[in-house]
């Protein structure tokens, strides 16, 4: 008998059995703008990295219960963010509405100045000089770019070519044009920050023409003075400078009305704006060119708000804001909250954490007091030297000392690194959880390494004598080579997470983007690699400025963490400024260096076990002794001529390294018995003075 159902019918009724999901792009498109990184959506789902990273880029496709959990998480996502745009939080519309950074004291450069062009603009509106098209953006409010170089005649130069006129001879007029008609400034980077404030670089020319003087006389606080005209004639137009005054890098605001920022920065290059150390010649570059290179900084990283170690540190609030709208019930109103998985609040360190001048050691210890390891937590970059004693007659007959250098060392060490979020709690004798960050006391005297090898427990690389503060990165380590640990005590981090996963993204995206314009890409040929790295940074200045500053942003960001207090002012035992902003974190610092130490022993012990030892180690470089003059004349290969798995890798993705430099063995050998360690040197200079 037939049935009296249609079969078709029954199908529809059963509804869809595969899950609808956006086009892999969209999936892309909606994690990013939320604010989530692939590893938190991977440990949502309970699954690896490489599978989400696989469902964006379309190679594969997420089945079952999974293929609806994730639906799930993408429709609610879109949900979220096609909501009516929420109010600003009440933290940014309070009376101070400028995030002043905290900036470094900066030497001078003093650059010659260059003469006027001798055209002159009397238009009194911006004007466009069509000689490159005008930057795309999404944001009519920041139609010309993140930024512009004024010169002398009152010509801004900003990105993509642009030029405009712009008519101001003092601070005030310049300040009020860039924010009635330049449309200059950047949108935020996350949904819950902020717009970044537009900027100005004031070339020597046009630092003159504003009335600023060539030189910045006051070196030790890096400001005009107050009765300065300049900051007289900004007083008297109502507008306000932060507390650091009129320096190199300078904030001219006026309260924010109706949740709008009313701020423009201003950089002056006469004054040492743009450290040598960190953006290499790019002061000195032409003013089109210098625009085009601070304008793909902002694009790639973010607007300089600084020296690039400040920018470093606010880009990593950029990309995670400490707060954003949540809905109070009780009234309706929205209202600021904290940002699940940012740094939200200050927090003081763990006793072993604070440096010496903090308020919480100077609390417990007599001023002078020289800290044990039992006491302070020291986990630093390698600096470690061979007893030239322990060379072997093998390696003495080697002719070279070739150095290799780990690029972006830092900032591999900051990816998926789990760190705190919040405050420390004490414990004790714990069992050691190498999944929760805090710092641990726990002797690891006991465990005996190959003394031609740096003790991965120690930045000199010597032997602990006793129980000692480590980072839990490190302990994780001796555990990782097999022995047993047991911590006395910790100061331990229940709130943690992938904090820095988003801006190691940003970085690791700016550094590849800018060495493949240096013509350095990933997969390259080894001997094809070497050669590109050779020249790389002498066919364009600006791009190799640029690789400079983006390098100089991981390390100094890294480094800003645990800010020293500055000013011959300072007693030891007050607090300082840096203190109450939440990303002041020595543990993370800690916890960071500590990885990369790490890492380095790690690859180090992989290259021993085929035989290979370096004489020396500073931070991310380590030296070896070879036949011949590069790094292909001695690094191991397994026997299909492969690179040793687990090892150093010649390449130019972070994590990998590169060729540092070469010497003669007796040049490594004399400075081993002097003392004097062949990695600082390796390249021909001093990398500490060199800012390597």
């Amino acid at each position: 008998m037939a049935s009296t159902s249609d079969p078709v019918d029954a199908l529809l009724k059963s509804g869809p059995r595969r899950t609808r999901l956006p086009e892999p792009a969209e999936r892309a498109r909606l994690r990013t703008e939320y604010g989530l990184t692939q590893v938190e959506v991977a440990e949502a789902l309970d699954v690896t990295r490489t599978t989400v990273a696989g469902w964006e880029a379309g190679r594969s496709e997420p089945q079952g219960a999974t293929r609806a959990a994730y639906a799930k998480l993408l429709d609610g996502i879109a949900a979220q963010l096609d909501a009516p745009s929420e109010p600003a939080p009440v933290a940014a519309v309070a009376p101070e509405p400028v995030t002043e950074p905290v900036t470094e004291p900066v030497t001078e450069i003093a650059a010659p100045a260059r003469p006027a062009p001798a055209r002159a603009r009397k238009e009194t509106a911006p004007v466009r000089k069509e000689t490159a098209p005008a930057p795309a953006t999404a944001d009519p409010r920041f139609a010309n770019g993140p930024l512009a170089v004024l010169d002398g005649d009152g010509t801004a130069y900003c990105a993509g070519g642009l030029v405009l006129s712009c008519p101001a001879t003092d601070v005030p007029s310049l300040v009020a044009w860039t924010l009635a008609e330049a449309k200059l400034g950047a949108p935020r980077l996350h949904r819950n920050g902020k717009d970044s404030d537009p900027l100005i670089v004031l070339t020597a020319p046009a630092a003159e023409r504003l009335g600023l003087p060539a030189v910045l006389e006051d070196r030790r606080a890096l400001r005009l003075p107050a009765d300065h005209k300049v900051v007289r004639q900004i007083a008297r137009a109502k507008w306000q400078l932060t507390r650091r005054g009129f320096g190199p890098w300078a904030r001219v605001y006026r309260p924010a009305q109706d949740g709008r920022r009313q701020c423009v920065q201003l950089a002056v290059l006469p004054w040492g704006a743009l450290d040598t150390r960190s953006w290499g010649g790019a002061e000195h570059l032409p003013p089109p060119e210098l625009a085009r290179l601070l304008a793909d900084y902002a694009h790639r990283v973010l607007t300089p708000r600084g020296s690039t170690a400040v920018s470093g540190l606010e880009l990593m609030t950029a990309l995670r804001p400490p707060t954003r709208a949540v809905k109070d019930h009780a009234t309706g109103a929205w209202v600021s909250g904290p940002n699940p998985g940012a740094l939200t609040r200050p927090v003081d360190p763990a006793p072993p954490e604070a440096p010496d001048e903090h308020p919480v050691v100077a609390s417990r210890f007599a001023r002078g007091h020289r800290r044990t390891p039992e006491e302070v937590l020291d986990e630093e970059a390698f600096e470690w030297i061979r007893d030239p004693q322990l060379l072997t007659d093998d390696e003495c007959a080697r002719k070279y000392a070739v150095g290799i250098d780990v690029n972006m060392a830092f900032a591999a060490a900051a990816n998926r690194l789990n760190v705190g979020l919040g405050a420390a709690v004490h414990v004790r004798a714990p069992e050691f959880d190498k999944a929760l960050p805090g710092s641990w006391l726990v002797d690891l005297s006991h465990i005996d390494l190959d003394p031609r090898l740096p003790n991965p427990f120690t930045p000199d690389g010597s032997r602990p004598e006793g129980p000692a503060w480590y980072a839990t990165p490190t302990v994780a380590y001796a555990a990782e080579l097999g022995h047993v640990v047991r911590p006395v005590e910790a100061y331990v981090r229940p709130e943690h997470g992938a904090y820095l996963d988003a801006w190691y993204g940003r970085l690791r995206d700016a550094y590849m983007a800018t060495m493949a314009e240096l013509g350095v890409v990933p997969g390259m040929p080894e001997a094809d690699f070497l050669a590109a790295m050779e020249h790389h940074k002498e066919a364009d200045p600006s791009r190799a400025a640029l690789l400079s500053a983006v390098k100089a942003t991981v390390k100094g960001g890294i480094g800003k963490l645990r800010e020293r207090p500055q000013g011959a002012g300072y007693r030891p035992g007050e607090r300082w400024p840096a203190l109450d902003r939440p990303t002041w974190r020595p543990d993370i610092r800690a916890a960071v260096i500590a990885t990369a130490r790490v890492n380095m022993h790690r690859k180090m012990v992989r290259f021993a076990a085929a035989g290979l030892f370096p004489v020396a180690v500073l931070s991310d470089c380590a030296v070896y002794l070879s036949d011949g003059p590069g790094p292909l004349d001695f690094l191991p290969r397994t026997p299909e001529g492969q690179p040793l798995p687990g090892g150093f890798r010649l390449g130019v993705s972070p994590g990998m390294v590169k060729h540092e430099g070469t010497q003669s063995l007796m040049w490594a050998v004399e400075l081993l018995e002097d003392g004097h360690n062949p990695a600082r040197h390796i390249k021909g200079g001093d990398a500490a003075l060199d800012g390597e």
